[in-house]
């Protein structure tokens, strides 16, 4: 992928000086609250460079976002197929995120997802674009309003790769932003 740039932020394929960080955010109990698992070393260094081919093959994905001014890199954002959810409608594409406990509450991950919306439905052509998050996953859901995503209740589901084991993490609602809806927000601030 080409790197993008916006106020704050690179963001850009995983490189190697990443895999710590990588490993940090896919194992740090807070970071991964709504996930029923954390990943080893071994792991998430097998994740990170299958994240990488992914951005490779694609032009986008769940992609680094780096401090510009320090090159320090925070975590993801970025755009994604959902080709493994089979709840969701083929060719579903969804915007998520995952940062470092010390970077959450700086505006970083809006920031970032603004850029990924822009291209998704400027570059991308992309009709809509989705977020899904557990219920309780208030920090993730308030992300989404901010970015204008309304919830869409009817398209609520119980997340199939879930374990049984974890019920509390098993429903999930979605979100969605129409390219019109996006143009028109955009707009108004404008």
């Amino acid at each position: 992928m080409k790197p993008m740039r916006t106020e704050r932020l690179i963001l850009r394929n995983w490189e190697e000086r990443d895999r710590e960080l990588f490993h940090r955010i896919n194992s740090d109990d807070r970071v991964m609250e709504f996930f029923p698992f954390r990943r080893d070393r071994a792991a998430a260094d097998a994740k990170m460079d299958q994240v990488r081919a992914w951005v490779d093959a694609d032009g986008y994905g769940f992609a680094a976002a780096e401090i510009a001014a320090t090159g320090q890199c925070i975590g993801f954002v970025g755009l994604s197929g959902t080709e493994d959810l089979d709840v969701l409608p083929a060719g579903t594409i969804e915007i998520g995120w995952r940062l470092a406990p010390e970077f959450w509450g700086k505006g970083y991950v809006t920031e970032a997802a603004e850029a990924w919306l822009a291209y998704g439905f400027e570059t991308l052509g992309l009709g809509e674009i989705v977020s899904f998050a557990v219920a309780e996953n208030h920090r993730s859901t308030a992300v989404m309003k901010r970015l204008g995503m309304t919830t869409d209740p009817s398209a609520d589901f119980d997340h199939p790769g879930i374990p049984d084991s974890h019920p509390a993490l098993k429903r999930h609602v979605i979100y969605r932003l129409s390219r019109a809806a996006w143009r028109a927000r955009k707009k108004a601030a404008g």
